[in-house]
């Protein structure tokens, strides 16, 4: 009785310690969220092009790259609290200029201080790997994906709501992010305690706070290099997946923003479940590295489903008024005439219940793999390199999150959806032979 009284807190993620991390996350993404769905739209009020458009997508996730490693190496120097702040007044300096903005100039600066200040999450997830032991870690870096999944159900809501309210005025959404990241810096300010104790920071003085050599020896580093290949090429996949889901579903299925808005919500709820709770279980039974396993099987095995969604829209749908809602747009995002709408002589629930099922696997392989890699990550090194090394991984996840819509996008464009999904999905299952090849050395 008295081991087992002695290693029952070890085993048991202290949610005391690791909420006010998970709050301040929550409500930091919230202003990432409700604006994200009207960039486009704001964009073309000012002109802009469908390149210009796809460029001002790809500042945000470039800045994240950049900036990941610099605030990670920073908080292993002089504490996570201080970075956060710094880092969020960033964010509330990002969107204020947004709701102010008068030009395109003004949109790209917004959003390169805001890609360059959203990069904390890797100091997040260093204050979570701060508080956690080796057994609770990945529940607990899970708890940080599982606020991502809140973030994309509640932001979504919030953003429609503020847009309601003010007569499509593309501002007020601009203020309520700004108003949620200033509510996120009152959080930290007052709430967050300091994780890093004093006697642990600046231990890596040498390490520089960002270069390519540190990514290059990060990826040399024997025990996570090949780690850091595989949050690489995992994100390319699941990013671009994420990212031109709603082209998918336009063009097999027939949605519009209203069915796609629902749809990211049924994944959110998917990824909130898994990275919320059901991770730190599975990681406790199964061991990090087999769950590894299983989320790239999950991945894949959806992935490839995915490709033979029957193209067959439900019952609601009218083709002419998917034509005239997107033509009514016109924000650039999607060309309708380079997109062949399903026909309405072939309506039914094939299409929409073939999607939903196949969907649960990609959902629930991908909410495994970022949390439950990052933590495998921080078992193998310091605990003074967590912040830096959780930097690099980050900068790699944004990488991949700028590279995967170009790439994504193109083989769509010239090979179509069936092979862009089975492309992903084979991808995944030769990177799943390589991971167990690899992974227990």
């Amino acid at each position: 009785m008295t081991d087992e009284q002695t290693t029952q807190p070890t085993e048991k993620l202290d949610f005391k310690r690791v909420l006010p991390i998970f709050i301040i996350v929550l409500v930091d993404l919230l202003g990432l969220t409700i604006i994200l769905p009207l960039l486009p739209l704001y964009a073309t009020a000012f002109g802009a092009s469908p390149f210009v458009i796809g460029l001002l997508a790809a500042t945000y996730p470039l800045m994240q790259f950049i900036g990941a490693p610099v605030l990670g190496r920073l908080s292993d120097q002089h504490g996570r609290k201080p970075v956060l702040v710094i880092s969020q007044i960033g964010t509330l300096i990002g969107f204020l200029l947004l709701a102010g903005a008068n030009s395109l100039l003004v949109l790209f600066i917004s959003r390169f201080i805001d890609g360059l200040s959203g990069a904390n999450i890797a100091t997040a997830q260093a204050a979570i790997s701060d508080v956690t032991t080796e057994k609770t870690r990945t529940q607990g870096l899970g708890l940080v994906g599982a606020a991502f999944g809140l973030g994309f159900i509640i932001g979504p809501i919030i953003a429609f709501a503020s847009l309601a309210a003010s007569g499509n005025n593309y501002h007020v959404p601009a203020l309520a992010a700004a108003f949620f990241s200033l509510l996120s810096i009152l959080l930290t300010a007052f709430w967050f305690k300091e994780t890093l104790p004093e006697e642990d920071r600046g231990q890596n003085k040498n390490q520089k706070a960002f270069s390519l050599r540190a990514l290059y020896e990060g990826l040399r580093h024997p025990a996570v290099g090949f780690l850091l290949i595989l949050m690489f090429s995992q994100q390319l996949v699941f990013g671009g997946f994420e990212q031109l889901l709603a082209l998918f579903t336009l063009e097999r299925l027939g949605f519009n923003a209203s069915g796609n808005a629902i749809l990211f919500v049924f994944l959110g709820l998917i990824v909130v479940g898994v990275q919320g709770g059901a991770i730190g279980k599975w990681s406790r039974r199964f061991g990090d590295i087999k769950l590894i396993y299983g989320g790239l099987a999950l991945l894949a095995i959806g992935l490839a489903f995915a490709a033979f969604t029957p193209r067959q829209p439900p019952p609601w749908y009218s083709q002419t008024a998917i034509e005239e809602e997107l033509n009514s747009q016109e924000d650039g995002r999607i060309q309708p005439n380079q997109i062949q709408l399903p026909p309405d002589d072939n309506k039914g629930w094939l299409g929409t219940g073939w999607l939903l099922l196949v969907l649960v696997p990609v959902a629930i392989g991908g909410s495994i793999l970022r949390p439950t890699i990052n933590s495998v990550i921080t078992k193998r090194v310091s605990s003074q390199e967590i912040g830096g090394i959780l930097g690099i991984s980050t900068a790699f996840s944004s990488l991949a999150n700028f590279v995967a819509p170009i790439m994504g996008g193109a083989i769509f464009q010239w090979a179509g959806a069936t092979a862009l999904f089975l492309i992903w999905g084979g991808a995944i299952f030769i990177l799943l032979l390589i991971a167990r090849r690899n992974l227990e050395k």
